[in-house]
């Protein structure tokens, strides 16, 4: 054994002590986010064995129902979104918490309530399970004023009020990415420790990439805009070699290539879904979705330059 080696892995950053670190920065703090955080790592490694023995432990295949956006659960979609339930009320920081797979919103018995609302997709990409594609867990954190008189309204917060987001993916390797604000950290789950570790510091994303994302399928329910871009990524204007399709059909998977691959990721307004995903829109109701076009500067721009555009001559 290489005793210096194995004494060097207890140097490692991991997302615990990275929290820690972050909690350091705030001498206000009372350590009350990070134990949160550490409840969503637990949540994140017990989903993340379920998947790894879906076949074997008969956790794939439909559940028999579907949820609030139609579309029909599997097993462990259902299995992952009590693991989180449970998860996140037991931390005692929770005030009210949001899954795509519950209709209403849950409210935090008085005894274990906190001032934090997480919303969350236990398992996105679910339809990929069986098939055994990268899926993964989606969460946004807000803090809510008055936890002891906490009401649906508290909960519609524009994505700019968020303290904390991130997502969790399961696939080849088990990786947490996560912002509190203060840049973007990728952490990869070291199954010899249990303990997720850093290994994507500081994540920047390439000002311009070589990579589109977007279902094609939908192209005749597309915007002019947005059917526009599609069209530059295939036949550029400059004499430029075209862009790349890549699309898995998971968003976890679909934006962690971006991160760290660059390009851009699509998720179009189109006829049948109409509402837009974007940070600033003020949420009517807890599952109203939206578009959203994410990943490097320069492609982003270019794309919002046809939407302005498109209004300019509207």
């Amino acid at each position: 054994m290489d005793h210096a080696a194995e004494a060097q892995r207890t140097d490692l950053m991991t997302i615990t002590r990275h929290a820690l670190n972050e909690q350091g920065r705030h001498p206000e703090s009372r350590g009350d986010f990070t134990i949160l955080l550490s409840h969503i790592v637990l949540g994140c490694k017990f989903v993340a064995s379920a998947v790894n023995k879906a076949g074997l432990a008969k956790l794939i295949g439909l559940a028999g129902e579907t949820n609030v956006q139609g579309e029909e659960q599997k097993k462990l979609d259902v299995l992952s979104n009590e693991v989180f339930v449970k998860a996140l009320v037991s931390s005692g920081r929770t005030c009210v918490l949001v899954s795509e797979e519950n209709e209403a919103a849950i409210f935090v018995d008085a005894p274990l309530r906190g001032k934090y609302c997480v919303c969350f997709d236990p398992l996105d990409g679910s339809s990929n399970i069986d098939c055994g594609v990268s899926i993964g867990t989606i969460f946004g954190i807000y803090m809510i004023k008055d936890k002891d008189n906490a009401t649906l309204e508290d909960v519609l917060q524009p994505g700019t009020d968020m303290i904390a987001a991130g997502y969790c993916m399961y696939g080849s390797s088990c990786t947490l990415v996560l912002s509190t604000g203060n840049g973007v950290n990728g952490f990869t789950l070291d199954p010899s420790l249990g303990e997720f570790i850093l290994t994507h510091p500081n994540i920047k994303i390439p000002n311009k990439g070589k990579i589109y994302s977007v279902n094609e399928g939908n192209a005749r329910n597309w915007d002019a805009p947005t059917a526009k871009y599609a069209e530059r990524c295939k036949f550029p204007q400059d004499g430029s070699s075209p862009k790349s399709l890549r699309y898995i059909g998971s968003m976890v998977a679909d934006v962690h290539r971006t991160l760290l691959y660059g390009g851009i990721f699509l998720y179009p307004a189109d006829k049948k879904s109409p509402s837009g995903k974007a940070l600033e829109i003020v949420p009517s109701e807890i599952h109203q979705r939206s578009p959203i076009f994410l990943g490097s500067y320069d492609d982003v721009e270019e794309i919002k330059s046809l939407y302005a555009s498109e209004s300019s001559t509207a």
